[in-house]
């Protein structure tokens, strides 16, 4: 089963991916963002706790699929997580104990942009953590997953796996693109020339962390849009959701005015009509 993941992510030939069609992807797309909608207010309804990590490689398209995820949903609900550099102290706490701060309540749902696998990949390779402390990772995090798991969280991962190929035409993409720029770290140019130490890394990690309980479910993303498409569809399929009745909802007639009147414009200052010029 790994070995089979590292051949799609290494872009194996006899697994291409053609580029999906723009306008049927922006339908299904729009299709099941509106089933993401169902699927938050069953959240919230059943006060479910749902989690969802989004792990892979730089430049695999982890951040656009979380966008395309969360575009429609509501931010009191549906919330995005991405830690930055532990400071000193959290580094002297559990290695799990920042991520357990940041799980859902009952009626939300967690999307983590990277999450506690950090010391699998990005630490091991860079040795930011000691063998040790990757070792007893490795041994902790499956006991740790299924605490959630018979806590009652959904728990659902994902890896998005990009050939080195493709990671490389975006990386030059990013550099290209002010836009984009601030997305290429010396962390990605590093992962450039760690290509093998990051796979054997990831090999590793499947081997503990990829269970029965707890899969790591790949998406092949040299194609974004196919990848977008695949993560979600698959997400909605593993949750028993339904649909949830709104509560309805009726305006109320306009009042009478009573006598008000709106103060003169010249005591509040306006913004420049700035669009009057771009016809």
């Amino acid at each position: 089963m790994v070995a089979k993941a590292e051949r799609v992510t290494a872009g194996d030939p006899e697994h291409p991916q053609e580029r999906l069609a723009k306008k049927p992807y922006e339908r299904e797309l729009l299709r099941l963002q509106n089933e993401l909608v169902k699927l938050q207010e069953w959240v919230r309804a059943e006060g479910a706790r749902l989690v969802v990590v989004f792990e892979g490689r730089d430049a695999a398209g982890k951040g656009g699929a979380i966008k395309r995820v969360t575009e429609f949903l509501n931010p009191r609900i549906a919330r995005v997580v991405a830690l930055p550099t532990p400071t000193e102290r959290q580094r002297t706490q559990w290695y799990f104990q920042r991520y357990v701060e940041q799980l859902p309540a009952a009626g939300e749902i967690v999307l983590f942009d990277r999450s506690w696998y950090n010391r699998a990949g990005v630490e091991k390779v860079m040795g930011f953590c000691t063998p040790e402390e990757h070792r007893q990772f490795l041994h902790q995090c499956p006991t740790f997953e299924q605490m959630l798991i018979e806590a009652g969280i959904l728990l659902r991962k994902y890896w998005f796996s990009v050939s080195d190929t493709e990671q490389e035409r975006r990386f030059r993409a990013r550099l290209e693109d002010p836009m984009r720029r601030w997305k290429l770290s010396p962390m990605d140019i590093e992962s450039i020339s760690r290509w093998e130490d990051y796979s054997r890394a990831k090999d590793e990690m499947f081997i503990h962390t990829d269970t029965p309980d707890s899969p790591w479910n790949v998406v092949e993303s040299d194609d974004k849009r196919r990848a977008r498409i695949n993560m979600i569809a698959h997400l909605l399929s593993t949750v028993p959701y339904r649909e949830v009745a709104p509560p309805e909802i009726e305006l109320p007639p306009r009042p009478r005015s009573r006598g008000y009147r709106r103060p003169p414009r010249d005591l509040q200052t306006f913004v420049p009509d700035h669009a009057a010029g771009i016809g």
